[in-house]
């Protein structure tokens, strides 16, 4: 038997060596960097500009590894990316902790890169604990998107900067539409079920400074996520789950938020501008847009944020990685983001001063007359807030479940947000059950005079 296997393994490898004869030499010797990111079709001007900008590397991107579990695995194996993004605050925390995160702090110093220059919103997207790990590669922050077309026909002012939600739900219900039947033929708005917009009106937060404890149990969480609730079920200007869901299967009409409201389903949306990656299709060229500020509630405050590239510590090409950091924060990485609509560029200042005119009005596409709006949020934003005592994927999920019952009239909203903060309390408490670094710290918070997560002695850790 041994026989066979030698006789089997010199066959591949005789094999193997006509293999790598057959195959073409590489001739391109520039250096390769992995870039896991989405595959949204603007990464292709991107990728190219690097390339142009950097001739000697050679710039790719993995969208089929680019999930935070894969890109964590991956990389304490030794084969991931030498590039990853990050999205929320809470993946960041995960991946300094992890250890593929690396920290740029002084490189970036080096190389002339100021973090401060960036949308402050995006700071927990890259910088933790003041310490940065990589670079932010736009920015977001929501407004509304109004169909003129669907205005005009309903002969509907366009609305203004400066309004509350009470003149929205006016507006809105105006602009809703139904059949003889009571069936939904156009609503007023429709737009993702976005919590964190209502929830940084209404002033309320996730949890105590210090993170120590979650209170969305708090009256403003409960009030913002029942208004929430009223523009579908009382307001009637927002459709339900099954509505949304009858709409999206009719004829053409398209799937999602976009879809519906690219089919004119609904005269106003929640959404940010890097809709307009989509909405430039010429299967929408039937839409004349406008986009205004939200409606303000109790505060005008709203949540910012976008996307970061972070440094991996375990990556082949660090100083390609870095330079890819200079792209990020250099003029031409901002012009070309605002130029594709990938949301706003994440550097401040290329969107002001000489450089405002560029941002203000693209040739290739005149008719876009509302980018000052999108700069106008920004301004307004800030960030999300994040806990460091308890896993935000496991957050996430929390919030998901309680909301969606929230959002089919299942259980009422005061039910949920005493739901919801209860069970992320008990995360932390698992959290520091597990980890006894983490823990110290979190007693430190304590006795200095953080709220702790538990009520009594018996739900401590």
């Amino acid at each position: 038997m041994k026989y066979v296997f030698l006789g089997s393994f010199a066959v591949l490898a005789a094999l193997s060596v006509v293999a790598g004869l057959w195959h073409p030499r590489q001739t391109d010797d520039r250096i390769e960097l992995v870039w896991c990111t989405d595959d949204n079709p603007v990464r292709r001007g991107q990728i190219a500009l690097f390339n142009e900008l950097y001739p000697r590397y050679r710039l790719r991107i993995d969208p089929q590894n680019s999930g935070m579990q894969k890109v964590i695995v991956q990389s304490l194996a030794g084969v991931g990316p030498d590039l990853f993004d990050c999205y929320t605050g809470s993946q960041l925390v995960a991946y300094v902790r992890s250890g593929i995160a690396m920290d740029c702090t002084e490189a970036l110093a080096e190389r002339g890169i100021d973090i401060d220059a960036v949308w402050p919103c995006l700071k927990p997207l890259f910088v933790y604990e003041g310490r940065a790990y990589g670079h932010p590669d736009n920015a977001n922050a929501y407004d509304i998107w109004y169909n003129k077309v669907l205005f005009d026909e309903a002969g509907e002012p366009y609305p203004s900067g400066d309004w509350t939600w009470d003149e929205f739900i006016e507006v809105a219900q105006r602009l809703t539409v139904r059949d003889e039947r009571g069936r939904p033929v156009q609503f007023g708005f429709i737009g993702y079920w976005d919590y964190n917009a209502a929830l940084a009106q209404w002033g309320a937060d996730y949890y105590t400074p210090e993170g120590t404890r979650c209170v969305l149990d708090s009256p403003e969480a409960v009030a913002a996520i029942q208004f929430m609730q009223d523009l579908i079920y009382r307001y009637e200007v927002m459709p339900t789950p099954t509505e949304e869901m009858a709409m999206s299967s009719a004829g053409g009409w398209g799937t999602g938020v976009l879809g519906l409201f690219g089919a004119e389903k609904g005269a106003m949306a929640l959404g940010g501008r890097w809709w307009l990656c989509l909405l430039r299709d010429e299967d929408y060229a039937h839409m004349r847009l406008g986009a205004v500020p939200l409606p303000h509630g109790p505060s005008r405050r709203q949540f910012g944020g976008g996307r970061a590239t972070l440094v991996n510590a375990t990556g082949q090409h660090i100083e390609g990685a870095l330079t890819f950091m200079e792209y990020l924060h250099s003029k031409e990485w901002s012009q070309l983001v605002n130029r594709q609509a990938d949301a706003l560029g994440p550097v401040m200042k290329y969107h002001y001063g000489e450089y405002e005119d560029a941002f203000l009005h693209n040739p290739e596409h005149p008719e876009e007359d509302c980018n000052a709006e999108w700069r106008t949020a920004l301004e307004d934003s800030v960030p999300l807030q994040v806990s460091s005592y308890v896993n935000g994927q496991t957050v996430e999920r929390i919030m998901l479940v309680q909301l969606d019952l929230v959002k089919a009239n299942l259980k009422p909203a005061a039910e949920a947000m005493r739901d919801a903060a209860e069970k992320i309390n008990k995360a932390i408490v698992e959290t520091l059950r597990i980890d006894p670094v983490l823990r110290d710290e979190y007693e430190r918070a304590v006795a200095a005079g953080a709220r702790p997560a538990w009520d009594d002695e018996e739900g401590a850790p």
